[in-house]
C-alpha cells in the first residue's frame, strides 16, 4: 500500500510555493490555499487585509515510499528567505510569513533537525525567523490561484522575477560556492578539472562507468545524495549514466552551446559543481532521459555504508 501524506508550507506568496514541488517525484498534488487562521473558509480578500490570521500556503500530497519529508523541507528553504520575520520579499504582511506546518511527530522531530542544523550552518548571518507549528485546517484557494504559473507562466515569470525572490535564490546558490583554494586541497585535480572548470573526464577509464553495486553517488564536493544504483543503466557511453536523479531539486538543467552543439549541462544545486550533460536518449521503460555524469563529480556509497556515513533515510531509493 503507497505510504501517501501531507505536507504543508507557507512561503509567502503561494503562487511562487507551487513549482518547487511540483515536477519532483513522489509529489503527487500541490494545493494552493490559506492555513493557520481563526476564520472558516476565508477569502483571499479577507486573507490579504491581514484579520483572518492565515498564511498563504501549500499544501502537498506525496509519496513517502518516492520522495521523504526531509527532502520536502530542503525544497521550501531553498525557496524562501528563511531569516525575513515581515513577509517574503516585495510581499509584506502577516499573510506572507513563512513555516512549517508539521502533520505528525515524525515531521516535527525532522523538521526541528533541519532548522537547527540550518541555523548552525552559518549560511544566513541573520536569526531563522521562519515558524514551526502543528497543522491546523488548511482551505482550498479560489480556483485561478491553482497551478497559477502554468495558467499564466508570463505573469508569474514577471511577477518571481520582479518579487526579488529570483534574484535572492539565485543569490544563494552563489553562496553554496566552495573557495577556490580549499577545493583545490579537497579535490583531486581530475576532480577540480571536471566539477570547478566544466571538463569531461575520459569515457571508459573513470570510476564509475561499470560499477552497479547498489548504492547511492554523492557530490563530491558537497556530499548532497545525486543518483541512485536503481537508476543506473549501462549505456555503452562510457560514463555513468542514471535515468534520473534521486530528486530534480537536488541538480539544475542548463542550456551548454560549448564545442558548437545545443546540449543540456547538467549542475548540482548544492554546490554549483559542473556533472556532465542529460540527453533524450535513455531507455524508454525507464523514462527516455539519459543522464551521463562523470565519475570525478562522484562519490560511491555502498548500501552497507550508507547508515554509518548517515545516509540511512535514502535506503529506500536503492
Amino acid at each position: 500500500m503507497k505510504n501517501i501524506n501531507k505536507a504543508t508550507f507557507a512561503g509567502g506568496c503561494f503562487w511562487c510555493m507551487v513549482k518547487p514541488f511540483d515536477s519532483i517525484d513522489g509529489v503527487i498534488k500541490v494545493i494552493s490555499g490559506y492555513t493557520g487562521g481563526n476564520v472558516v473558509n476565508p477569502t483571499y480578500e479577507l486573507v490579504t487585509e491581514g484579520f483572518t490570521g492565515h498564511l498563504e500556503a501549500v499544501q502537498i500530497t506525496y509519496n513517502e515510499d518516492i520522495v521523504n519529508y526531509r527532502e520536502l523541507v530542503e525544497i521550501f528553504f531553498m525557496s524562501i528567505d528563511p531569516t525575513d520575520a515581515g513577509g517574503q520579499f516585495h510581499d509584506r504582511g502577516e499573510s506572507y510569513k513563512t513555516a512549517v506546518f508539521y502533520h505528525n511527530e515524525n515531521q516535527k522531530n525532522i523538521a526541528e533537525k533541519y532548522f537547527d542544523e540550518l541555523s548552525k550552518s552559518g549560511k544566513f548571518n541573520k536569526p531563522i525567523a521562519t515558524a514551526l507549528k502543528p497543522a491546523v485546517p488548511f482551505y482550498t484557494a479560489e480556483e485561478y490561484h491553482q497551478d497559477y504559473y502554468k495558467k499564466n507562466p508570463m505573469r508569474y515569470k514577471m511577477y518571481y522575477k520582479g518579487s526579488g525572490r529570483q534574484a535572492f535564490i539565485e543569490k544563494s546558490r552563489k553562496s553554496n560556492i566552495y573557495d577556490e583554494s580549499e577545493l583545490k586541497k579537497k579535490l583531486t585535480p581530475m576532480q577540480y578539472m571536471v566539477t570547478q572548470e566544466n571538463g569531461t573526464e575520459p569515457p571508459f577509464s573513470n570510476k564509475y562507468f561499470d560499477n552497479f553495486e547498489e548504492g547511492i553517488y554523492v557530490d563530491i564536493v558537497s556530499g548532497k545524495p545525486l543518483f541512485s544504483s536503481r537508476d543506473k543503466f549501462e549505456s555503452g557511453c562510457g560514463w555513468p549514466a542514471f535515468s534520473k536523479p534521486i530528486s530534480s531539486s537536488f541538480i539544475r538543467d542548463l542550456d551548454d552551446f560549448t564545442h558548437g552543439m545545443i546540449r543540456n549541462e547538467v549542475r548540482s544545486t548544492s554546490s554549483d559543481s559542473h556533472l556532465g550533460h542529460v540527453f533524450e536518449d535513455g531507455p524508454r521503460d525507464m523514462g527516455g532521459l539519459r543522464y551521463c555524469i562523470n565519475s570525478a563529480a562522484l562519490r560511491f556509497i555502498s548500501k552497507s555504508k550508507m547508515e554509518a556515513e548517515g545516509y540511512g533515510e535514502y535506503l529506500n531509493k536503492i
